[in-house]
């Protein structure tokens, strides 16, 4: 992969997972973040090819910044990943100025992919807040549009809900105990057959529909 990612990293473990994983195939990957500290730990373990942004997604002013200041470094914008996500303004209007300003740079470059972070949430009732599911429910409907709008320009535009995720405790600064009573709840909810969803794994599937294995997925797919 030779490709210039924008990801924020979150606390939530699947974006500083998702950062290490495109960073170990060869991307440069640029953090977005309001969590100074986070980011540039990430920065200072990975050193090569990852830098660091303080950005507020729902700041159009520091969401312009941040294309800007990738396009002055790299020229290029390859990936846009989306995966912010607390409730209203963060999930709803963060996701639609990260993707209008990476269509922006992606429109002349006919080429590249923006990728989202829903939540099963969006599919099922009962799982989360009303206001978390209405907004990654809004979600879904901007990626099914974006798709459609930025198809004709070589851009694909996809998305992943996944179900519970367990965090991880190094993460979140937990000591043994204060992890285990934190993951209970998510191993009772998010266990398929015996595997629990890990922050990794989501990551994993954020690097394939990145790939060129998934050029075929150019309809707005929710994978699930």
């Amino acid at each position: 992969m030779n490709s210039i990612s924008s990801v924020p990293p979150r606390k939530s473990g699947i974006g500083a997972s998702t950062v290490h994983l495109f960073h170990e195939h060869g991307a440069k990957v640029v953090i977005a973040d309001i969590k100074d500290n986070l980011g540039q730990a990430i920065v200072e373990k990975l050193g090569e090819r990852v830098s660091y942004i303080h950005c507020d997604v729902s700041n159009e002013d520091d969401v312009c910044n941040l294309i800007d200041t990738i396009i002055a470094k790299h020229v290029q914008l390859d990936i846009m990943y989306s995966n912010a996500g607390i409730i209203d303004r963060v999930n709803m209007v963060g996701a639609f100025l990260e993707a209008k300003h990476a269509a922006r740079v992606k429109i002349p470059q006919r080429k590249g992919c923006i990728l989202f972070t829903s939540n099963a949430s969006a599919s099922i009732a009962g799982l989360s807040s009303q206001a978390y599911a209405a907004s990654k429910s809004g979600l879904l409907g901007l990626v099914r549009n974006l798709a459609a709008e930025l198809g004709q320009y070589g851009i694909r535009v996809n998305c992943m809900s996944p179900y519970a995720v367990v965090i991880s405790s190094g993460m979140l600064q937990q000591s043994a105990e204060e992890a285990a009573k934190t993951e209970m709840p998510v191993n009772e909810i998010g266990n398929l057959k015996g595997h629990i969803l890990k922050a990794i794994d989501v990551a994993k599937v954020a690097l394939y529909l990145i790939s060129e294995d998934a050029n075929c997925w150019k309809e707005g797919r929710l994978l699930e």
